[in-house]
C-alpha cells in the first residue's frame, strides 16, 4: 500500500476517500471545487486501499493525526463501520459507514448516502415524498441507505423487488413493518399506484443491459429516479420520461451526500449548485 500520509500532511486540512479500486472517484473534484470557493487551505485525496491493508489503515488514522478524516467506499463500507469507534445510529442500522471523522481523538462514523438519495430529489423534485407507496428495484447493499431514507420520511409501504426474493425478504427483515418483499415477476402490480420507483441495480450501467418496465401503472404525478448516474440518463429513467413521467437522475446523490463530511472536516458547509453539476457532468462527457 502506498504511503498514506504525505511528509507535510500536518500543514494543511486534510481528508481522503478510500476504496479499491479508486482511481475513477469524482470525490476529490468534489471536494476540490468547494475547498477552492470557500479559499480553505485543504486537501481531500483519493487513496487505494487494499482490502489486507484497511484495517492498518484504519489504525493509523486513529493513532496518527493527520487526516480530520474521509469518505469510505467499495469494498470497505462493513469494515469501516466495525472499526469506527463511535458509529452514529444511521451506521448502526445500515452496518456500514462511509463518512468517517476524527472528534477529540474519537472515531466517528455515518453513512451519508440516503441523506444524498433524499436532499437530490428534495433539490431537483420538490414534493417528492407526498406519496403512499415507493417501489426499490434491487436489494443489493445500495438499497439499504434508500430504503433506509424513504421510510425514514414517513412514506408508509415500501415494496422491495429482487429476483433473489430471499435477499429483498433480508431488507424487509431489517427495515420493519412498512417494507415488503416481492420476486421480480411481481413488480407490476406493487408498481401500480406507486408515486416513487427507484433504480438501485447496476442496470443500464455503462452499456449494461436492463429491463423494459411499463410505468404507465404508477400514479400519473410519480417520479422515477435511479442511483445509476453513468449515463446521466439511464434506459430506465428514458424509459420513463418517454411515457410522461418526471425522472431525477443519480449524480445529485453523488452531490449530495458529500456535504456532511465536508462541514465535518472543514468546518463549512457546502452548497451542491449546477456550477458543481456542470462541473461533473463535463468531466464525465470528457472520459465517456
Amino acid at each position: 500500500m502506498a504511503e498514506p500520509y504525505p511528509a507535510d500532511s500536518r500543514e494543511t486540512l486534510r481528508a481522503f476517500v478510500i476504496g479499491t479500486p479508486i482511481r475513477h472517484s469524482r470525490s476529490p473534484m468534489i471536494h476540490g471545487h468547494w475547498l477552492k470557493a470557500f479559499g480553505i487551505d485543504g486537501d481531500y485525496a483519493a487513496i487505494e486501499v487494499l482490502e489486507p491493508d484497511f484495517e492498518s489503515f484504519m489504525a493509523a488514522l486513529k493513532s496518527d493525526g493527520r487526516y480530520r478524516g474521509g469518505n469510505v467506499t467499495i469494498p470497505h463500507k462493513e469494515r469501516a463501520f466495525r472499526l469506527a469507534d463511535q458509529p452514529d445510529q444511521l451506521a448502526q442500522e445500515l452496518g456500514a459507514a462511509n463518512t468517517l471523522w476524527m472528534d477529540e481523538g474519537v472515531l466517528k462514523a455515518t453513512n451519508t448516502d440516503g441523506y444524498g438519495f433524499t436532499a437530490n430529489l428534495d433539490q431537483r423534485h420538490s414534493g417528492w415524498d407526498r406519496v403512499s407507496r415507493a417501489v426499490v428495484l434491487g436489494a443489493g447493499g445500495a438499497s439499504r441507505a434508500i430504503i433506509q431514507s424513504v421510510r425514514d420520511r414517513g412514506i408508509g409501504e415500501i415494496h422491495v423487488v429482487n429476483r433473489t426474493v430471499a435477499r429483498a425478504q433480508e431488507l424487509a427483515d431489517r427495515f420493519g413493518v412498512t417494507v415488503h418483499a416481492h420476486p421480480i415477476g411481481a413488480l407490476r402490480e406493487v408498481m401500480t399506484g406507486a408515486g416513487l420507483f427507484v433504480n438501485t441495480t447496476s442496470l443500464g450501467m455503462d452499456g449494461e443491459g436492463s429491463l423494459a418496465i411499463d410505468f404507465s401503472v404508477m400514479a400519473a404525478e410519480a417520479v422515477v429516479t435511479d442511483i445509476v448516474y453513468v449515463p446521466l440518463e439511464t434506459p430506465i429513467l428514458a424509459q420513463a420520461r418517454r411515457q410522461g413521467f418526471a425522472t431525477v437522475d443519480g449524480l445529485g446523490m453523488l452531490l449530495h451526500q458529500a456535504v456532511p463530511g465536508f462541514e465535518k472536516w472543514f468546518g463549512r458547509r457546502p452548497v451542491v449548485d449546477e456550477a458543481l453539476r456542470d462541473l461533473v457532468i463535463r468531466d464525465m462527457e470528457a472520459h465517456a
